[in-house]
């Protein structure tokens, strides 16, 4: 694992608003001036693309992680004009798994934080997952999710509920962390996302006593290093 390095979650399509591609760049900028690798699901298109562009511009070290299935329907969406060895995008590393948990378990070693920009099903479905996992105690990682046109408001609601309604524990709240941007959602194209989504990532506090699980041995109490890898 890398600690310095950071998971993007985000669409591979860019979406109805211009902020939402341009918050992906923000971020790109961002990790690639901290010298924080970039670590996606590898696609080259909408969001996802925008912003390991961005880390390319600035040379930053980038790794796409993309499942076989992807890789043999053109890429990220199935566009058949999509590969994932594209002029001007040599310097990042793609790695080929056979599946999608794969691709999640390897994104989520090679880490430090994540953080998630809009997408779709794909995209909170990964946000959730490790979510999941910091609260097990499968790491001890920040999510960080940039609500870039209060994309991410319905999920910070329902985590709410969540608590009101005694399903997930109020401490566990502080899991994940919602950048907001400015009140108006004019000022979102404009707006230092990447810049703020660092902040978050730096005044996460890790919590020693994380977890309700003990991961690292198994059920007759032998180390099991292969659960606790991430």
């Amino acid at each position: 694992m890398d600690a310095k390095a950071v998971a993007v979650y985000c669409g591979s399509l860019t979406g109805t608003e211009k902020a939402f591609t341009s918050a992906a760049i923000s971020l790109g900028h961002a990790l690639a001036d901290a010298n924080r690798p970039l670590v996606y699901g590898g696609g080259s298109k909408g969001i996802m693309g925008a912003v390991s562009s961005a880390v390319l511009e600035r040379n930053g070290q980038v790794t796409g992680i993309v499942p076989s299935a992807m890789v043999a329907a053109g890429g990220e969406g199935g566009s058949r004009d999509v590969r994932i060895d594209e002029p001007g995008r040599e310097k990042i590393e793609n790695i080929v798994v056979e599946s999608m948990h794969e691709r999640k378990v390897q994104m989520a070693r090679r880490v430090g934080a994540f953080i998630g920009l809009p997408g779709g099903f794909g995209t909170f479905e990964e946000v959730l997952e490790v979510t999941t996992w910091t609260q097990l105690g499968i790491h001890n990682k920040p999510v960080i999710l940039l609500d870039v046109c209060s994309f991410f408001e319905p999920l910070r609601q329902q985590i709410n509920n969540g608590i009101k309604y005694g399903f997930i524990k109020s401490a566990s709240k502080d899991i994940v962390v919602f950048v907001d941007g400015p009140d108006s959602h004019a000022e979102h194209e404009t707006f230092n996302w990447g810049e703020a989504a660092l902040k978050a990532i730096e005044g996460w506090t890790h919590d020693p006593q994380h977890g309700l699980y003990n991961w690292s041995a198994d059920a007759e109490g032998k180390p099991n290093d292969a659960l606790n890898s991430t």
